[in-house]
């Protein structure tokens, strides 16, 4: 069996270095020794970005492996319960790296960018946000098939797709078809070869299931209130919001590709379609764990339901720390509140009953507690952060979310591969008073970047981007209000936490024969 699995990343390994040796040989002559190197991209010189694409890349080459296990399956003809069990652990780690990678790359791009942002529905931030959707399908797909037997035909095509969405970021990123902070292709040739690949691996995976796919295990019944009702609505939402995420990145590829014109689809898109269609998987997904497998009650459903009164109770608590009528504020404090609720009393229902806390039920509690921690940091930060683009006079004090922030000056410096000029402002909130030093630095290689000076706390970020001299000692100057913006990464490390719980669960280990 470990063969037939290795044997399957074997051949995907052989595309990658065919790949390696016909595009990008490093054993390759110069034909011309350079006398001085062209230096690395300033976007690529900071720390996040020696942590950020091993993460992410960690992830993609992760979900080969439950590739690998369910073709492997297909092939002998199998798959049983313990090939579920053992892929299960590699989806949940690999979807652990996506989670770091992808959280690590909004704080990067946050602190690094210069313009304030967390996430801009880039086609490349896209890319590795489909498969980490159909990762999480998987998961709670891989959970019902091992226990029940249930929608086996559903995780042998998310595991395909969550791979092949995995060589669709490769192509992205590497093909040059993009513009975007996150792609550095130069050479066509590359994409080409890269797409190749990725027809070959859908092409011939989806021949293989076609194949085999009646030697599979058909799914046992369940009745409409049931736990396996609540995960295959809990499938439906992740992959209908894939496919409305690939829409949006790949509809202008294709105009473009056909000399249709060009068009651009960016948040206005993202926000009408996509929000709305996970509000429904986030209140299964608190509810579904209450649920029993097979077969519920509707007046046990309802008794469940009874917990929303404990939800509006805790958002009128919360509310008077937001002061806000904002809709979208009040819908993300529910859910908040949903989530929460939920989970802890999931928690304590179990301890109440003596039953056993798993590091797989915990992971589960604390996963799904991110989830909510990072809906409410990511709206309360969009709908209730300010912007302001200011002049900025020398002593004079401006006034942004009741804080006074004075430019003291602007000095010019120089550094080991860029000059640069430093500010130097100071906030006042109240009788605190904060020092910042934004900066403007232009590189040897002529492009200019904006190093941004951030007073961070877990409540708000105030958030200073230097801009161009305006004569006479004036600056442009943007200035932000973030706030909870630090809640959106505190719910993604929550959530890679616990995938791992989930991945090291007692259940998953072997035992060592002496």
């Amino acid at each position: 069996v470990v063969n037939q699995i290795l044997v399957v990343l074997g051949f995907v390994s052989v595309g990658f270095l065919l790949f390696l040796l016909f595009t990008s040989n490093p054993f390759e002559l110069l034909a011309i020794a350079p006398t001085e190197g062209r230096e690395l991209n300033p976007l690529l010189q900071d720390v996040g970005l020696a942590i950020h694409p091993p993460m992410l890349y960690m992830g993609y080459v992760g979900l080969a492996v439950p590739f690998a296990f369910v073709l492997s399956a297909l092939i002998r003809g199998k798959l049983d319960s313990t090939w579920l069990r053992w892929t299960r652990p590699w989806a949940l780690v690999a979807w652990a790296f996506l989670t770091v990678g992808i959280t690590l790359g909004s704080w990067w791009a946050y602190y690094e960018l210069g313009w304030g942002g967390w996430w801009f529905w880039d086609p490349v931030e896209n890319a590795s946000f489909m498969p980490w959707l159909v990762a999480t399908a998987l998961i709670h797909s891989l959970s019902v098939s091992e226990k029940r037997g249930t929608f086996r035909q559903w995780t042998v095509l998310l595991a395909i797709g969550g791979f092949s969405l995995s060589l669709l970021g490769a192509f992205l990123v590497r093909s040059g078809v993009l513009t975007s902070v996150h792609a550095f292709a130069t050479d066509p040739t590359r994409g080409l070869f890269i797409l190749i690949f990725l027809i070959v691996v859908i092409g011939g995976s989806l021949v293989l299931y076609s194949w085999r796919s009646a030697l599979i295990q058909k799914s046992n019944k369940f009745s409409l209130v049931s736990r396996e009702t609540g995960l295959l609505i809990n499938n439906i939402v992740l992959v209908s919001a894939m496919f409305c995420v690939l829409l949006g990145t790949l509809y202008p590829l294709i105009l473009d590709a056909l000399n249709l014109g060009k068009i651009s689809v960016g948040a206005p898109y993202f926000d009408a379609v996509f929000v709305p269609i996970m509000i429904p998987g986030v209140i299964a997904m608190a509810l579904v764990p209450f649920l029993r497998w097979k077969k519920d009650t509707f007046s046990r459903l309802g008794s469940i339901l009874r917990l929303d009164w404990l939800c509006m109770a805790l958002v009128v608590v919360l509310s008077p720390f937001f002061i806000t009528d904002n809709i979208f504020v009040l819908i993300a404090l529910y859910l908040f509140a949903w989530v929460t609720i939920h989970s802890l009393f999931l928690l304590a229902q179990r301890l109440r009953t003596k039953a056993k806390v798993t590091s797989a039920f915990l992971g589960m509690i604390i996963a799904h507690l991110g989830i909510g921690v990072f809906i409410l940091g990511a709206t309360v930060t969009t709908q209730m952060g300010v912007e302001k683009d200011l002049k900025m006079t020398i002593g004079e004090a401006q006034y942004v979310a009741g804080y006074a922030f004075t430019l003291n000056g602007v000095e010019q410096f120089n550094a080991q591969n860029y000059q640069g000029f430093k500010g130097g402002v100071t906030v006042i909130d109240g009788e605190t008073s904060i020092q910042l030093s934004p900066e403007k630095r232009l590189y040897q290689t002529g492009m200019p970047m904006t190093e941004a000076a951030i007073d961070p706390s877990l409540t708000r970020d105030l958030y200073v981007a230097l801009g161009e001299s305006l004569g006479n000692g004036d600056w442009s100057m943007r200035i932000y209000y973030k706030p909870m913006v630090r809640m959106i990464w505190l719910g993604g490390i929550m959530i890679a936490l616990g995938a791992l719980l989930a991945a090291f669960d007692r259940r998953y280990r072997l035992k060592v024969k002496s």
